[in-house]
Formats: C-alpha cells, sequence, structure tokens
C-alpha cells in the first residue's frame, strides 16, 4: 500500500474513531441533560404551587369542593389555555404538565386532567416518599415497552402549620421534551458529518502535502546518488546536479541532510574513479621508464643509450601532460558556474584557439581555415578558447600529413572538421569519456583520454552540447554554445 494511502486510511481510522466517541458521548448526555433540566423546572413549579395551594387545604376547601376551589379554577384555567411559542427552533403548541394534590393519606384531592379524583396514591414512590419528608419523584411509562410514553412525577410537600398535610405532584410527560432532544440529536449529528467532511478535507490536504514532499525527497534521493564509475568518466552520462528541495521542518533538514552525505558519497566515488583510472594510464609509462631505465643502468652502445633516454623523456612527457589534463579536468568538474564579466565573441576565441595550435599543424603540413563570423554570448573567454583548442589538437592529431582542417562559425556553433580515418560508428558513443582514446593514424594510442572530457565539462557549465558525427572522410564535432 502506497504511503499516501496508508497515511489516509490512518488520518480517516483516528478521526472516525475520535468523532464516533466524542458523538457517542454527547448523544449518550443530550437525553439525561434535557430530562435533568426538566425535573429541576418540575422541582420548583411543584415547590412553588404547593406554596399556592397550602391555603385551601389548611381551609378545606379542596377536601370539600376541590372543583370549586380557588386553587382548582387556577390550575383549570392554566390547562386549558392555548399557546403558540417558539423556544429557540422548537414550536410549542400546548400546555402538557399535570397537577395532582394529595392529602395526607395519599388520596387524590384534585387532578387537572380531571381523571383520578379520588383514587390512591399513597403507594406511588413520589407521594409515599413525600409524605415521609424525603424527596419525592419518578418516571413511569403508560406503555410498558415505549420509553416516548414515559412521564415525569415530582412531588413536593403541601405545608400547613409546620406539617405536611398534603403532596402536591407536577407531572411532564417525556413527549414533552422530545422535540427538543430529537433537534438537539439531529444538530449534532449534522455537526458531526460536517465535521467528518471538514477533517476529510484537512486529513487529504495534509496526506498530499506530506506525500508530495515525501516524493519529492524520494526522487531526490534516486537522482543524487554518488556518480558511479561510467558517470565519472564520461560526463555526458552523468545526471546533471539537482539541488536539494526546499521543504519547510523537518523534511526540509532531512533534505540537507542528504545534500550533505550526497556530497560526501561524491567527493569520495570521485576520487575513487580517479585513482582507479588513473592507476590503469600510469602503467604503461611507468613501465617503460622503467625497463629503459634499468637497460640504461647496463653498458650499452650509445645509440641504444640515446635511444632509452629519449624513452624515458618522451615517458616523462606523457606523464606530465596527463597530470596537467587531470589538474585541469578536476578544476572545471569542481566548478559550478561561470566568471564570465562580458559578452565573449566566438569568432575571436576561435582565432586565439587556432594560433595556439599553429605551430604542431605547421609540422605536420596541415592547413587551418576558419569560415564565418559567429556571435557572441555570456560565456568565459578562457573556457571557450580552451574547448575550441582540445578539438582543433585532436584533429591534428588524427589528420594525416598535407591535409586540412576546416572550422566553421554559425551563430552559437562551431563546428570543427578533419579529413583522418574518423572512428567506428559504435564508438562514437564513448567520445569524451574519460581515458577513452582511439588509435592515430600512425597506430600510436598517445593522447590521455581527457581532451574531450575537458570539452564536455566545460559545454556542460556553459548549458551547451556537443554533438559528434561521421564526416567521410573525417570526423565533425560541433560545439553549440546556445
Amino acid at each position: 500500500m502506497h504511503l499516501g494511502l496508508r497515511l489516509l486510511f490512518a488520518f480517516f481510522v483516528i478521526n472516525g474513531l475520535a468523532a464516533f466517541f466524542v458523538l457517542r458521548v454527547f448523544m449518550a448526555e443530550v437525553k439525561p441533560s434535557v430530562r435533568k433540566v426538566t425535573e429541576d423546572t418540575l422541582v420548583e413549579t411543584a415547590y412553588a404551587l404547593a406554596a399556592v395551594a397550602s391555603d385551601d387545604l389548611a381551609s378545606g376547601d379542596l377536601r370539600r369542593s376541590a372543583d370549586s376551589s380557588r386553587f382548582a379554577r387556577q390550575m383549570r384555567a392554566y390547562a386549558q389555555q392555548s399557546v403558540k411559542v417558539w423556544i429557540w427552533d422548537t414550536p410549542k403548541r400546548s400546555l402538557d404538565m399535570r397537577i395532582t394534590v394529595t392529602d395526607d393519606q395519599g388520596l387524590v384531592l384534585f387532578d387537572s386532567a380531571g381523571t383520578d379524583q379520588g383514587a390512591d396514591y399513597s403507594r406511588w414512590r413520589d407521594v409515599n416518599r413525600t409524605l415521609r419528608g424525603e424527596y419525592g419523584a419518578r418516571t413511569t411509562r403508560q406503555v410498558q415497552d415505549d420509553e416516548a410514553t414515559s412521564v415525569m412525577y415530582v412531588s413536593a410537600p403541601i405545608m400547613v402549620d409546620g406539617r405536611i398535610a398534603g403532596v402536591l405532584t407536577a407531572s411532564k410527560p417525556a413527549r414533552s421534551v422530545q422535540k427538543i432532544i430529537d433537534s438537539a440529536e439531529s444538530k449534532m449529528l449534522r455537526g458531526g458529518l460536517l465535521f467528518l467532511l471538514l477533517s476529510a478535507g484537512v486529513g487529504f490536504a495534509v496526506t498530499w502535502w506530506l506525500v508530495l514532499h515525501v516524493r519529492r525527497l524520494r526522487n531526490y534521493a534516486q537522482q543524487v546518488q554518488a556518480p558511479t564509475l561510467h558517470e565519472a568518466a564520461s560526463p555526458a552520462a552523468a545526471q546533471p546536479r539537482l539541488q536539494a528541495p526546499s521543504i519547510p521542518g523537518e523534511l526540509g533538514e532531512l533534505a540537507r541532510a542528504m545534500e550533505n552525505m550526497r556530497s560526501r558519497l561524491e567527493g569520495r566515488d570521485y576520487i575513487e574513479g580517479y585513482v582507479r583510472a588513473l592507476t590503469h594510464e600510469l602503467k604503461s609509462p611507468v613501465a617503460a621508464m622503467r625497463g629503459a631505465g634499468e637497460l640504461l643502468l647496463e653498458d650499452l652502445p650509445e645509440a641504444d643509450r640515446q635511444l632509452f633516454a629519449q624513452q624515458v623523456v618522451d615517458q616523462c612527457g606523457r606523464l606530465q601532460n596527463l597530470v596537467d589534463q587531470l589538474l585541469r579536468l578536476s578544476q572545471l568538474e569542481q566548478r559550478s558556474q561561470l566568471h564570465a564579466q562580458a559578452a565573449c565573441s566566438l569568432r575571436e576565441c576561435a582565432g586565439q584557439a587556432m594560433s595556439q595550435v599553429e605551430a604542431a599543424a605547421r609540422q605536420r603540413r596541415i592547413e587551418l581555415t576558419l569560415q564565418g563570423q559567429g556571435g557572441s554570448g555570456p560565456w568565459e573567454h578562457d573556457l571557450v578558447v580552451l574547448a575550441i583548442s582540445n578539438l582543433l589538437s585532436n584533429a591534428i592529431d588524427f589528420s594525416p600529413e598535407d591535409s586540412h582542417i576546416h572550422v566553421e562559425l554559425e551563430g552559437t556553433r562551431i563546428s570543427v572538421r578533419d579529413h583522418g580515418p574518423g572512428v567506428p560508428k559504435a564508438l562514437l558513443g564513448r567520445l569524451g569519456e574519460r581515458f577513452f582514446t582511439t588509435p592515430r593514424p600512425n597506430g600510436e594510442r598517445s593522447g590521455t583520454g581527457l581532451g574531450l572530457s575537458i570539452v564536455l565539462r566545460i559545454m556542460a557549465l556553459h548549458g551547451g552540447s556537443m554533438q559528434v558525427a561521421l564526416a567521410h572522410p573525417g570526423l565533425r564535432v560541433t560545439l553549440d554554445w546556445r
């Protein structure tokens, strides 16, 4: 399962459980809370009406003729009133409270509903406890299995001359407050649903944000691996260097830690690759120098001594050239930006590069020709000259004597074409790979294999490209500085 789905699932489970338990607690508390408030109101009502009824009970009016007593008339007037009110958002269309009065024996003297006058209430819990001087209340269902038919009864003592002369009971059916309970529960359900929807939106947004940044880190980690030996040897094969993604918080710290780790790994792999490749390249000249030196220790004819001494000098020159090229390439690979300060003319750089290799070309009777004006751009002059001179040096090495090398300028492009043997098509992709060389026309393999590597690195710094194509005869190398 993907990380995003796991996070989203976990978020929904946590929020769902939290919402379930919170709503369950609220829903479980709604009904008891409403009934507590109702009971509290009934208690105050019962005690207030008990005080009102005490005079009629003391005078005996409620005993002689309950219907004609003042209290009875007032209560019947209350019961016959019609109401149309809104309690917050709940309508009320009737008065549902029932009032009964019993004597000190529990016999009903007055019933506002007019149904139980004369009945014996002494066994009812509310009346019985109140007659004993305790708090009396009860809830009774009219239909045993239907909670909606339950009625709440609260009794208060009617005091006459400091003694309990009777009991007044105020009762209220559950259906009269059920609307309030239903309204509250409905609001809670709607609020809970809205909460779940909002939490789902927040969960999706947070998960998307987190997964997006984790994916950026993952992609960065996949692409910032230290270069392999083949990538280090061939700049064209390496991926462009990526910057660590800018992410806030701990993920940003992780990205920076990965960047530091990557720099260290790159340096280690870079050094390992250089050491391996350099060791391989040094084996041949060192072996040749050692063999020549051992022979020079013996008595040799003058001609042989000069031959071996010259071989030592040649191999030393080859080693010096290799070291110089490696140092130059290493400096370029450590750079990440140009130092260009003004516009650079491509034709001027080509002319300067041609003057640097003119002596080597004249030695082999090779003619250099320059055609076109070329453009200008924000390039680093010395690096442009170095790249062109390396192309020209390669072209001179591979060109036969009494041939010519053609340099053509067009906009931001410069092409160098020789008339040598070219390169097998299968090897074109390896040109520019560090230490890769092909035989010269004379059969020698005298190059370091670093010239085109330097060119590729220079082009990478400028954001340009190098294309190599067979010219039949020869080879054409084009640099596009863009």
